[in-house]
């Protein structure tokens, strides 16, 4: 599948189908001193200027009717610095090619999300992020980067050269300027055991807490209709490798959750009465396994499946009575629920805008299948979300603006006045962060 989320006509699309826009302009430079060349031209013609990675967010944080940058050309590694355990990278770099090209040196991330679709860039301005008791989003292992701001500079940052900037941008938004280059903290690769098996919810709720504590990775899906989730605990492993069988992978993961899950979501779509009933058979087909195996292999998976998706941090402390209210709105609803609730958990970190900013958190994610209504179900997860002083992904769907974001990010105020300072003229500005950051 292509995951450029373009289209027809100039028209640009991102991959979940729920936004589009029509740039007046759209450049792919092949250097950083191309691309700061077309961030001056563009505040010569008085146009609006975003870079678009491959266009995974739900939200319309990258679209313009301006100047659109495909960072495309701008990928690779620059640099590997093993006694410093870093290694520098190109903002179009996917993440994919970035966890092959690391496996290869026998490094690895420390810790990732569960798509390898996206450019490290587009991933780490919007807070992606995996699961992990100690090890925070993919922002959170950012060690420097390079950003070309408003009056086509080029920004150097990290905790000794431009410290206050570099609190903010590792999650900038796009709202800062433009990031070229990426310096990551990285480790030798390792090998974790993955151990996945179905759960009532209600023994996951009641066990949070050690779940939590016995593991360095755990994450859970609940299928709404149903009192079933099928659990995910990542740990490292000494070893040996034993990587999930190819035709019990091929059945596991192509079959069962694109294949199957597609028509499912299909046949749902069709005829929502038939939504508890598949939901029930769906989490049924989950069976228990185990592999152990490099960390890419093991923290991300394909996703065939297009969907949307809303998904809300709340403070760590308040998991267990957030998932008791979803549960109980789903059930009193009359709402058809296709689709799993997949829960992680993220360490408090100290960057401005990130969605664990100073607080241990757990996220939420509800999804809906594309092309399905999805407002009913996301409006009311989200009066739930926001009762616990939530804080929405920036890169899936929410209605907060401003005004409500101040509230729950202690450094918010922080961030617009560095935003003032890198870009008064508000060049990187469009709806979405007008509405977010005022």
């Amino acid at each position: 599948m292509s995951t450029t989320a373009s289209g027809k006509n100039g028209t640009w699309r991102n991959w979940g189908g729920n936004v589009s826009a029509r740039p007046a302009r759209e450049v792919m430079p092949a250097s950083v001193e191309e691309l700061a060349a077309a961030v001056r031209k563009a505040a010569e013609d008085g146009l609006k200027v975003k870079a678009v990675g491959t266009g995974h967010s739900f939200t319309a944080i990258a679209a313009t009717d301006g100047l659109l940058i495909r960072p495309q050309l701008l990928t690779g590694i620059r640099n590997i610095d093993r006694e410093a355990g870093t290694v520098t990278v190109e903002a179009g770099t996917p993440l994919k090619r970035l966890n092959v090209a690391l496996a290869r040196e026998g490094l690895s991330l420390t810790n990732m999300g569960d798509i390898m679709e996206q450019t490290v860039s587009g991933a780490t301005s919007t807070g992606t992020h995996g699961t992990g008791r100690e090890s925070g989003s993919i922002a959170a292992q950012i060690k420097g980067l390079e950003l070309v701001t408003a009056d086509g500079s080029v920004l150097v940052c990290s905790e000794k050269e431009n410290p206050e900037v570099f609190a903010a941008a590792r999650i900038g938004l796009g709202a800062l300027g433009i990031v070229t280059a990426i310096t990551f903290a990285v480790e030798p690769l390792f090998l974790l055991t993955a151990r996945e098996e179905p759960m009532p919810l209600d023994r996951v709720i009641a066990e949070l807490d050690e779940l939590w504590a016995e593991n360095e990775h755990f994450e859970f899906y609940w299928f709404p209709h149903t009192g079933s989730t099928n659990t995910k605990r990542n740990n490292r492993s000494a070893g040996p490798e034993q990587p999930v069988g190819q035709l019990t992978g091929w059945f596991e993961d192509e079959f069962l959750s694109n294949g199957v899950f597609q028509v499912a979501q299909l046949v749902g779509r069709a005829a929502p009465a038939a939504i508890p009933a598949i939901a029930r058979i769906s989490s049924k087909a989950l069976s228990a396994r185990s592999y152990t195996d490099i960390p890419y292999k093991v923290f991300t998976s394909p996703r065939r499946v297009r969907f949307v998706e809303m998904e809300y941090a709340v403070p760590r402390e308040a998991l267990a009575e957030t998932l008791r209210e979803l549960r109980t709105m789903v059930d009193r609803s009359g709402l058809r629920v296709s689709f799993p609730v997949e829960v992680r958990t993220a360490p408090a970190d100290d960057i401005a805008l990130s969605t664990a900013s100073g607080r241990d958190s757990a996220y939420v994610a509800v999804h809906m299948f594309r092309g399905t209504p999805y407002q009913a179900y996301f409006t009311a997860a989200e009066r739930i979300f926001t009762a616990h002083e939530g804080r929405p992904h920036w890169g899936k769907v929410h209605t907060r603006d401003a005004e409500y974001l101040a509230g729950v990010y202690p450094r918010f105020g922080e961030f617009t006045a560095l935003r003032d300072r890198l870009d008064p003229e508000r060049l990187f500005q469009n709806d979405y962060l007008r509405r977010v950051l005022g």
